[in-house]
Parts: structure tokens; C-alpha cells; sequence
């Protein structure tokens, strides 16, 4: 219900989410979390099976390997008819992080754009841990000052960074620094090291102001009133407890500055103004993007504002004086949310965390300029009022600089504090929506060195949905240059890409130093786009045989136009044909893929490409290649020492039937007189290692003979080599090359 809310202030206070291989056998496209798949009836039906089956098809950046598979988590409607559907990835069974995806498609069942996190995983990552989850949760707690509380950790595969690896993660919660912190904890499954890390706290600040008389929605009759939103899914505002408040009438808070209840008052209003932006400007239900929201608490004694993945928290000015639950804080905490629960959820390092607390920043400014509130006109700065520990303004998002933060992106954001990471963002964004020079009474923007001469700016509502389309292709692994090429993207699809407001986002982010990125969108007078699939997306031949498949194309954006059609990665003695071999967008082709004899038996994948006059657009084919091996021989190595170890020694034995591209069990036998850590791996001809780990101790005890199998994935004909490795001392030795004939 809407109620009248009456603050009894002085007038010094009336101021104011089936598994698919994406590269297998099937194209059956993958259910939703709820294991169903959207009705013919359901509006977002087509756009979600045409997503399902770019996925299926591995289409551009969305090709995996065999040992990988996609499972759909989320859809998410869209302005313009859009539906963004959201995907994780999982490695050989376990959650992978960093392997997140997502797919724009329309209701007409026609692909937009497709973006995913870590590329494909092609080399072996171990998948039994070594370091217990026990010593793991242990090594979690160790990042915090005070732990207390965790969870048991889940095993995952980790694909941030600079190799993906088995890891723990691990959620503790306690004190960091003297704040409150919920950090997600990566740690190495093989060595125990911390891998990587982030805090679902997102602390910010803000300014303290009053609203005075406000409606806001509550719930309650008769003398039963709670400050619960009736209407607005999650939200709900009370004390530390966690509770709403509750009283006997509908009339809220006194308008004193130190009153909880007033600051209450404040925070609901603020939140669903922010909740009636994003639906009537973005297009978007709720801040989880499918109709919910969540609590907030007033009353922490902290001079701070933080979001921590589950609610809001908002505390006090540094004089104590006002609550910081003025309409830009509370709405750039709830930012927060939007960001994690916007494909991707929240990413680790600095630069991502930049692109958080800009986030929140930006919604902020959104908020205030649709509420457009007497007493909190909009002004694109942080925290204004609030006056937090008396120096003013927190953040100018039109000049950083003012408050000693960045204006332009440069190579040191990555280890730039995150709030100041947040500048060269805020910046970009000020000046999309007004402009370098807007008048008006709103300040003129500086343009960083090499930018343009001016931008033009595309009022608030069109940048805010920019911004909005470009958090909807979201990954973990977000950094400046993947804001870029989504905005970019995002502009292109909303307004076309001979737009003014294509030129004004590629403007921005050239008047901030961003750089342009290899593939983005381009800013043109033609806005003519495709896209590619295959069906089926794999097959099975023996050797001298041949497998087809139908391309099909189709007009996503402008005018149709000539695509033409080639194939790589095909096996030796194969050969691809296509039938005819360019079509104009929305026609088909068949591909025929023609193996000889001596085709090696395995599994490969072929990638087809389709190029237009103005892109480029690949989708993979699984070919396997049927057959039984020739039988292997090994040669045997000879024997070397190492520090530490004494001898080593072999044979190498392996198993010598079945079909060649079936996982092959190579045992290595072992004597060596240390207990130490040791790591033993296989290389094949092509470069690629098979590794296992095996952790021995800290005392150089007899081991006496051991047998380890390494598991080799594809057997390849030529050299092979052992390498045996001392961790601790980093000792390494080689047996003598030794041959597979398949």
C-alpha cells in the first residue's frame, strides 16, 4: 500500500539463474536452473532457444572444449525486445569460475551479440585435490583480521588469471581492516596458495540528506504497520537486527538526523524511486533484474555504507549528526546488487572492483535524476551533503580529479584503490549523458590527451541504457576494454550503429584513454549484421568417409549481404567443401567434410567461418574420426639422478588396445629415496603436458618403488618425454625421449 509518511522536523531539517557439451555430440539445447524450458507461449521462448542453440553450436567466443559444458542459470528481459540469458560452465563435472557466458537474442529468435568469460580450456587441469578442503578453509580465514563465520568450501575449477587450475573456494566472513567483510577465497587445490579472492562487501559512502514529507510504501492495517514494501518484492528497512520496524500507526520518523526511523524513510524512498527508474527507464523488473530486491539496516556504527551480497547497511556522518541514507548512496549500495546480480556477478582485482563502485555511482546518478527530488537535485557527485568526515563531495563523477581520482584509464588501474579505480568510468559516463561542454549550469568535463575535441552528450536516460545493456553482457572477467566493446555494442543494438549515440559512446571512451579493442562494434552508417549456426553441430566418420552439415545464416541488424564460407582446423588428409560456397544472410549451405584413408583416428574440431561485409562470425563442428590404433610401442628411458631423489629409474608401461582416441593410462615406475613434493608430467609431440601432482612431505623418507599413471588424453604419434621435477629444490630431470607409434 502507499502511505503518507509525515517526518516531524524542525525547519533546519526539512532539507532535504540438460548439460550440453558445446562442442558434442548433441545441439539439444540446456534447460533453465528450474530444468524447464520456456512455452511457445512465453514471449522470451524464441529468444531463449535461439541463445541455447548458439550455445550448442559453440558460436564466436563461446567454443569449449570437449571436457567442458554450458548450463543456462538465467534470462533476464531487456528495453527493446531484448532477453539476455545467462550461462555457466562447468570442467569435467566442477563449477568453473571465470567460465560464465552470455547470450543477447530478441523474441523474433534472432542472436544479437554473445559474450563469454575464459576462453577454452585446452590443456588437462587436475580434478582431485591434493590440499584438503579443511587446510583450505583454514588458509581463507587467514585474509581476514577477525574470522567468524564460514562455510564449507566447494570444489572448483578456477579460470581467472593466467592458467586455470583445481582450487577451493571458501566464503569467510568477519573484520578486514576494521570493517565488515565476506570474502569468496580461491585457493590452490595442488599447492595451497591463494589463488585469488573477492569480498562480496562493497563499502561506500554518501550524503545525509532528509526528503521531509515523502510517500513511500509500506505494509500493515488497523494499528499492525511494518516498514515492509508491499509492492516492491525484498524490500524492507530496520535496525542492525535485521528486522523491519514496526509501529502502530503509518507514520514514520522525526526528522532528526540521529533518528533511525527517518533514516529508514530515506533509504525506502530512495530504494524504490531506484526500482521505478530501472523498469520505466531500463527496462528492468526489480534490482535482481526478476522482480526482487533486498532488505537494508540502519544504524551501524561505522562513519561508512556497504553493501554485503545479501542487504544493505548504511552508518553515520563522522560527526554524528545525519545518517548516510541519502538518495545517492542508498541507490549506489543497491548499484552494487544490480552489478552481482547482472550476468558475471562480481569479478576479482582492482579494475573489476572499480567497475563495481562506479556502477553504484552511476546508479546514483540515475536514481537522483529521475526522482529529481527539490531537496536532492542532480549533480553527479558522490556524497555531497553527507559532508562525511568534513571534506565534501566524495567523488565528482564529471572530474575526478577533484577528489584526487583518475580521470583517464592508463595500465596502473589495475592496481589503483578501487574507489579511485572507479574514476575514469564515472568520468566516461558523465560525459555520454552531458557532454564535455553541456551548459546549462552543469560543469564542462575534461578530455584526456589524444581524445577527442569535445563529446556530445545523449541525455542521462540514453546513457543509463547503454550502460544497462552493456552490465547485461557481463562476465567475471570484466575490465575497461570489455565495458568498451559491450557499451559499444549496446548502442549499436538500441539505436543503430549509424547513430548519434553509437558515435557519442565510442566518443567517451576515446575522450577517457580507453583503447579500442580488436572486434568491437563499429559506429557506422551501415548497421548490417548476421549470424551463423550449424546443424548438427557434429558427427562421426570412418576414415575415407564423409560428414555434412547444414550452415545456416540470418539478417540480425540491416539489410541482408553476402557472407562467404571457409573452414579450418580440419585433420590431415580431410578437406571441406561448401555447397554454394557463400550464401546471402538468411540462406544456407551445406558443408561437406571428406576424410581419406589415412585420416588419423580422433575427435577435431573444424571451425567455420562465415565473413560479411562488415563482420565476422565463427561456429565450431565436432568431427570425430572413428578407427582402433595401429597397437603402440614405448621405448624405454634410462635412468638419472636429481637432488634429493637418488635414482630414478624406469620402465614405462602403458596400456597398448582400443581406439586411438580413447584416454590412455601411461604408468611411470619410480624409485626415489625422498619424500618431497613431486610433479611428474608428460609431454607430447605438440607441446602439451599431462600432469599429476603428487604430495609427498617435508623429511626425506624412502619411498622405495612407486607407480603413477598419468592420464593422456589423445595419443599423438612422435617424441615423447618424462620430465620428473623437485618442487622444493626445483630440480628437474628428463628420461630420455621415448617414441608412441600409433
Amino acid at each position: 500500500m502507499r502511505r503518507k509518511v509525515v517526518l516531524a522536523a524542525a525547519a533546519a531539517m526539512a532539507l532535504a539463474g540438460v548439460v550440453v557439451p558445446a562442442t558434442a555430440a548433441s545441439a539439444k539445447p540446456p534447460p533453465g536452473s528450474d530444468g524447464k524450458v520456456q512455452s511457445a507461449a512465453d514471449p522470451s521462448a524464441r529468444a531463449v532457444a535461439a541463445a541455447d542453440q548458439a550455445v550448442a553450436s559453440g558460436l564466436d567466443k563461446l567454443r569449449v572444449s570437449g571436457n567442458e559444458t554450458y548450463r543456462r542459470t538465467n534470462v533476464t528481459p531487456g528495453s527493446g525486445g531484448l532477453y539476455y540469458v545467462a550461462y555457466e560452465r562447468a570442467y569435467k563435472g566442477l563449477p568453473m569460475v571465470g567460465g560464465d557466458a552470455v547470450v543477447v537474442a530478441d523474441a523474433s529468435g534472432r542472436v544479437r551479440d554473445s559474450k563469454a568469460a575464459g576462453a577454452a580450456v585446452t590443456q588437462d587441469v587436475a580434478t582431485s585435490p591434493t590440499v584438503s578442503a579443511e587446510s583450505a578453509t583454514e588458509t581463507a580465514k587467514t585474509r581476514l583480521s577477525r574470522a567468524d563465520d564460514s562455510a564449507a568450501p566447494r570444489l572448483v575449477v578456477l579460470n581467472w588469471g593466467q592458467k586455470p587450475r583445481l582450487a577451493w573456494e571458501a566464503l569467510v566472513s568477519g573484520i578486514l581492516d576494521g570493517k565488515p567483510s565476506k570474502q569468496h577465497v580461491f585457493v590452490d587445490a595442488g599447492t595451497g596458495e591463494v589463488a585469488d579472492s573477492y569480498d562480496e562487501v562493497k563499502a561506500g559512502t554518501g550524503n545525509g540528506y532528509y526528503y521531509g514529507t515523502v510517500t513511500i510504501n509500506t505494509s500493515g492495517s488497523g494499528s499492525s504497520f511494518s516498514m515492509t514494501d508491499s509492492t516492491r518484492s525484498g524490500l524492507r528497512c530496520g535496525g542492525q537486527g535485521g528486522t523491519a520496524y514496526t509501529g502502530t500507526d503509518d507514520s514514520w520518523g522525526t526528522g532528526s538526523g540521529t533518528n533511525l526511523e527517518t533514516a529508514c524513510v530515506d533509504a525506502l524512498y530512495s530504494v524504490q524511486r531506484e526500482w521505478d527508474m530501472l523498469s520505466a527507464w531500463l527496462g528492468r523488473n526489480g534490482i535482481n533484474g526478476s522482480g526482487g530486491g533486498f532488505p537494508t539496516r540502519v544504524g551501524l556504527a561505522d562513519v561508512n555504507a556497504y553493501w554485503n551480497g545479501s542487504y544493505t547497511n548504511f552508518g553515520h556522518s563522522q560527526d554524528n549528526q545525519r545518517q548516510a541514507t541519502p538518495m545517492d548512496v542508498v541507490a549506489h549500495e543497491f548499484g552494487h546488487a544490480i552489478f552481482q546480480t547482472t550476468p558475471g556477478g562480481a569479478g576479482s582485482g582492482n579494475e573489476n572492483g572499480g567497475i563495481n563502485e562506479s556502477t553504484g555511482d552511476i546508479f546514483g546518478s540515475l536514481t537522483e535524476a529521475y526522482a529529481n527530488n527539490p531537496n536532492d537535485p542532480p549533480d553527479y557527485q558522490v556524497g555531497e551533503e553527507v559532508n562525511l568526515v568534513g571534506d565534501g563531495p566524495i567523488r565528482y563523477m564529471y572530474n575526478p580529479s577533484l577528489a584526487g581520482d583518475p580521470n583517464c584509464w592508463s595500465s596502473s588501474i589495475p592496481s589503483t584503490e578501487v574507489h579511485s579505480a572507479a574514476g575514469p568510468l564515472n568520468h566516461w559516463f558523465y560525459l555520454l549523458a552531458e557532454g564535455s561542454a553541456p551548459g546549462g549550469g552543469k560543469p564542462s568535463s575534461p578530455i584526456c590527451s589524444g581524445g577527442p575535441s569535445s563529446v556530445t552528450g545523449i541525455t542521462i536516460q540514453k546513457a543509463g541504457k547503454i550502460y544497462m545493456g552493456a552490465l547485461q553482457r557481463k562476465t567475471s572477467t570484466w575490465r575497461y576494454a570489455g565495458i568498451r566493446s559491450a557499451s559499444l555494442a549496446a548502442a549499436v543494438e538500441l539505436y543503430g550503429a549509424g547513430s548519434a549515440e553509437c558515435a557519442a559512446t565510442k566518443a567517451a571512451w576515446n575522450a577517457i584513454s580507453v583503447p579500442v579493442q580488436s572486434g568491437e562494434p563499429t559506429c557506422s552508417s551501415s548497421s548490417n549484421d548476421f549470424s551463423l549456426s550449424l546443424s548438427p553441430t557434429s558427427g562421426s566418420v570412418a576414415p575415407g568417409s564423409a560428414a555434412t552439415t547444414t550452415v545456416g545464416t540470418s539478417t540480425t541488424s540491416g539489410s541482408a549481404q553476402t557472407v562467404a564460407l571457409s573452414a579450418s582446423g580440419l585433420p590431415s588428409g580431410a578437406s571441406a567443401s561448401f555447397s554454394p560456397s557463400s550464401v546471402t544472410s538468411g540462406s544456407s549451405s551445406t558443408l561437406t567434410i571428406s576424410t581419406t584413408s589415412s585420416t588419423s583416428p580422433g575427435t577435431y574440431t573444424v571451425t567455420v567461418t562465415g565473413t560479411g561485409s562488415g563482420a565476422t562470425h565463427t561456429a565450431a563442428y565436432s568431427l570425430t574420426v572413428t578407427g582402433t590404433s595401429g597397437g603402440r610401442t614405448f621405448t624405454n628411458g634410462t635412468n638419472f639422478t636429481i637432488n634429493d631423489f637418488g635414482t630414478v629409474t624406469s620402465p614405462i608401461t602403458s596400456t597398448a588396445t582400443g581406439n586411438a582416441v580413447s584416454p590412455v593410462q601411461v604408468s611411470v615406475t619410480i624409485s626415489h629415496t625422498c619424500a618431497e613434493d613431486l610433479r611428474i608430467r608428460l609431454q607430447g609431440p605438440n607441446g602439451t603436458f599431462y600432469t599429476i601432482d603428487t604430495s609427498g612431505g617435508s623429511s626425506c623418507t624412502s619411498y622405495g618403488t612407486r607407480n603413477y599413471s598419468v592420464p593422456v588424453t589423445q595419443v599423438a604419434a612422435g617424441t615423447w618425454r618424462l620430465e620428473v621435477r623437485d618442487d622444493f629444490s626445483l630440480d628437474t630431470g628428463f628420461l630420455d625421449s621415448w617414441t608412441i607409434t600409433v
